[in-house]
């Protein structure tokens, strides 16, 4: 039976099942080799987007851009000073307001209750751009990534998480992996585990789909023969500075260096959501190394750009695989 996303919400992949899943990513390389051959592909010209930002970002924002332009939409973006939303304005208010206006809404900020209010008010497809919970729009850019790697396949590929795996990054990426009979490895310290809920959650789909689910504070065991070594930031937007020393402490042991990509399968690739803090090219890179004589944290400059690092090719497919989101619950 034909697949049809026409008219839903992107929350969190959990919505989704593993034949929608890769029906996106199907599409999202239908988008970019049309890209790539320069053929224009207005498909959704006459219909508006609106992009709410909370919490700013560089790839999020410029990707539903220029996917909403090469779409032929027009494209409004609010920053976090722009719009009234749970300010002078409540956030049932606000989707009812701007489902009147636009044909699809964008959310990228904090709580996953925030987007699923949006989505449950505005009669309009609502899309997360990112939440303190999830960040699914990432998870289609990686694993198109993935699959572009290998292309024998994903089901049984080894996917490693190093380091805070109670991120919204390292929760989605359990949740697709889990989808799509991946073997999904946290790797970081016992603290900082996916919520019990969650894995458990995983852990019934993976019955289903052939995946598996290991959380382990132990790298060697985590990276041995690992097909995709993943890593993120170690304090995340809006969370206090103060953070940064007890983290340090806590994850250095889980830094993604050389010596750590060589325990891997020999094809192994690794790859990064971004930014990242692999030198001292960024304020808070040398304020980092300053205080605490940190030159590179989650990842080492040298694994960041080696010929294994696919970092860019994962940045640019957040443009192709937002396309895929948009065109599908558009059109």
């Amino acid at each position: 039976m034909p697949i049809s996303l026409s008219g839903r919400n992107f929350l969190k992949l959990l919505d989704y099942t593993p034949d929608e899943i890769r029906y996106l990513l199907r599409l999202s390389k239908q988008f970019k080799n049309l890209k790539l051959a320069g053929t224009p592909h207005r498909y959704l010209e006459g219909k508006n987007i609106v992009l709410l930002f909370e919490k700013t970002s560089t790839r999020t924002r410029c990707a539903f851009e220029v996917a909403g332009m090469d779409l032929g939409m027009g494209v409004t973006y609010l920053d976090p000073g722009s719009s009234q939303m749970g300010a002078k304005e409540s956030i049932a208010d606000t989707a009812q307001v701007l489902g009147r206006m636009y044909d699809g809404i964008e959310y990228r900020g904090f709580a996953q209750k925030i987007v699923e209010e949006l989505a449950e008010n505005a009669g309009v497809p609502v899309w997360n751009g990112l939440t303190t919970e999830f960040h699914p729009t990432q998870m289609i850019a990686d694993m198109l990534t993935v699959k572009e790697n290998f292309p024998g396949g994903l089901k049984g590929l080894k996917f490693v998480f190093m380091g805070d795996a109670r991120n919204n990054v390292a929760n989605s990426l359990m949740v697709v992996c889990s989808k799509l009979g991946l073997h999904f490895v946290a790797c970081g310290p016992k603290d900082l585990m996916p919520e019990e809920s969650l894995v458990a959650q995983c852990r019934e789909i993976a019955e289903e789909t052939g995946a598996a689910i290991t959380l382990t504070d132990d790298v060697d065991e985590a990276v041995s023969g690992a097909h995709v070594v993943y890593t993120d930031i170690w304090v995340s937007m809006g969370e206090p500075a103060e953070l940064w020393e007890k983290r340090i402490r806590l994850l250095e042991p889980y830094r993604v260096t050389s010596q750590v990509m060589a325990k891997a399968d020999a094809e192994a690739i690794f790859m990064h959501c971004l930014p990242s803090f692999h030198d001292t090219n960024t304020t808070i890179g040398a304020d980092i190394a300053e205080k605490f004589g940190v030159t590179e944290m989650e990842v080492s400059d040298e694994v960041f750009r080696s010929a294994k690092s696919k970092v860019m090719d994962e940045a640019e497919n957040r443009m192709h695989t937002i396309k895929a989101v948009m065109y599908a619950t558009l059109s």
